[in-house]
């Protein structure tokens, strides 16, 4: 996947079937869901794949108890589905978690089991395991630093985990592998339309090179997350407010402060809210909050009051209490959540299931929806455009699509740092034994190594230190000080990849190393 090569498909082809716009979960999904259906696709993000909402997330796969909960039994037996499918075609990236729920009530006991047991029937055949209840010195076994004191027992259940950005850079792999063209750092500017006033393509401003472009296309689809309402003003600046942005933070940690290889879930904090302590790249991650916000951000920053809550929620249930200098990396990611029909404060108001919305223009937006039912989004979205008869009409094919990467689940060795590459696994390794220098590591606190840079530009399109360091290795987020160490070393292994001198390498660091500084909660 060489951004060179996808863009030269640009000066090639005179209409596309389908221009999605934005890379992220939804706009990923539906071009992976376009091409392998047969039809000429090209998406084109504004920065890099994933570098919102699409990177931010709690790293789970899940039906939602939460959900389950508030009686949203649709949308949760769509989530169950989707992830059992999930786990099969990206066995290199998901894979089953347990999840253990403390009770400090003798009542929770029966109540989660009992909810729980109904969550574990809507999974039917995809079902990750049975939900039971234990006693406390089970659960103290289960995690060993949970507090004790009233503890009665606890609840286990299963679900899922993921790495959220290494799946986007594989569905990117994936479209292009059938026939179908991605490029980043290609931010839409404007659209095209024809006399009656219809969507026909869009204008492309090409932010590395500065060439701009217009680029014609019988369906255009609007995949932009949070972002969704500028592509909308584009299309009618008297539009109706869709989006709704809601953040959520979360903080990493040593896996110091909840060892082993199970997760802890709070399901009712002190304000209603859902707690997770997951472990993920041998960090612990605590999250999250659920704050509705004004506008949208590439770069959300954390409130206060969300790192407070998250801190002393979490010291509340664990034994060892974090504190803001214990937290190696915190990250805060906006959701893009379906508007209310009426004015509202609350999230729990939002729909989190997922909208289509065509504008009288033909122009196809997505809303709403998380992660975990991206495939099932993209196939409606896909099929929208087939019903709106812009597309002629072929077969959903994605049910069943091994996503790039992906190897039988018996094939994954976790214990290992490069497990995400699933197939690649054995090109990174052969860079390193053609030059030893290559089988360095990046940090020696950490085992990524400069081949996986190298690979990274050559092969998944890494045009700046950030979609490194953020993205393609979990470095800024899973020890932000090491990142900012080891920025200017990576800078410049991608500088001699393409061709960039001193100045660059020199400006890519110092812009790194400021964007990194804000995922910092204690000086640098």
């Amino acid at each position: 996947m060489k951004r060179n090569e996808q863009l030269s498909n640009l000066n090639t082809t005179t209409e596309w079937d389908a221009i999605i716009i934005g890379g992220g979960a939804s706009g990923l999904g539906a071009a992976v869901d376009a091409s392998t259906r047969g039809y000429k696709t090209l998406l084109l993000e504004a920065h890099d794949f994933a570098k919102a909402t699409s990177s931010r997330a709690t790293k789970l796969l899940h039906g939602g108890v939460r959900y389950l909960a508030q009686g949203d039994i649709a949308l949760v037996k769509e989530a169950l589905r989707e992830r059992g499918l999930l786990e099969r075609n990206a066995s290199h990236l998901a894979k089953k978690q347990v999840f253990v729920i403390p009770n400090y009530k003798w009542i929770d006991g029966p109540f989660y089991t009992i909810g729980l047991k109904f969550y574990d029937m809507l999974s039917k055949k995809l079902s990750l395991g049975k939900s039971r209840h234990i006693n406390k010195q089970k659960t103290l076994e289960m995690l060993p630093t949970v507090e004790p004191k009233s503890l009665c027992g606890g609840v286990i259940y299963y679900d899922g985990q993921f790495d959220d950005s290494r799946l986007a850079v594989n569905l990117a792999q994936t479209a292009v592998e059938n026939g179908g063209t991605v490029i980043n750092y290609m931010k839409v500017i404007g659209l095209l339309k024809n006399d009656a006033g219809q969507i026909c393509g869009v204008k492309a401003k090409d932010l590395i090179n500065g060439n701009e472009y217009e680029i014609k296309g019988k369906a255009v689809f609007n995949a932009t997350g949070v972002f969704t309402n500028e592509i909308l003003n584009m299309n009618d600046p008297n539009h109706k407010k869709t989006v709704v942005p809601s953040q959520g933070i979360h903080l990493v940690l040593d896996k110091s402060f909840l060892p082993g290889d199970n997760a802890l879930m709070i399901p009712k904090t002190s304000d209603g809210r859902v707690l997770f302590a997951v472990p993920w790249h041998n960090r612990l991650v605590v999250g999250t909050t659920d704050v509705l916000v004004e506008k949208p951000s590439l770069e959300p920053r954390a409130l206060e009051k969300e790192i407070e809550f998250v801190l002393a929620t979490a010291g509340q249930y664990l034994t060892k209490k974090p504190t803001r200098k214990d937290v190696l990396s915190i990250f805060a990611g906006q959701r893009p959540l379906a508007a209310p029909d009426k004015d509202g404060g609350s999230t729990k108001e939002v729909s989190r299931s997922h909208k289509i919305l065509v504008s009288d223009s033909g122009l196809m937006s997505i809303i709403g929806g998380k992660w975990t039912t991206f495939r099932q989004m993209a196939e409606d979205f896909i099929d929208k455009a087939i019903e709106l008869g812009k597309l002629p009409s072929k077969e959903c094919k994605t049910v069943n699509l091994s996503i790039h990467g992906n190897v039988p689940a018996s094939q994954v060795d976790r214990s290992k740092h490069n497990y995400i590459y699933g197939s690649d696994i054995p090109a990174i390794q052969k860079l390193e034994q053609e030059n030893p220098d290559l089988a360095q590591k990046i940090h020696p606190n950490h085992n990524y190594t400069k081949a996986e840079i190298v690979w990274a530009v050559r092969e998944e399109m890494a045009e700046k230190v950030e979609d490194i360091l953020a993205r393609r290795v979990r470095l800024l987020f899973i020890d932000a000080r090491a990142a900012i160490d080891c920025a200017e070393e990576v800078a410049r292994i991608m500088a001699k990849e393409l061709g960039h001198d001193a100045d660059w390498v020199a400006k890519e660091t110092e812009e790194f190393k400021t964007l990194a500084k804000g995922y910092l909660l204690v000086n640098y």
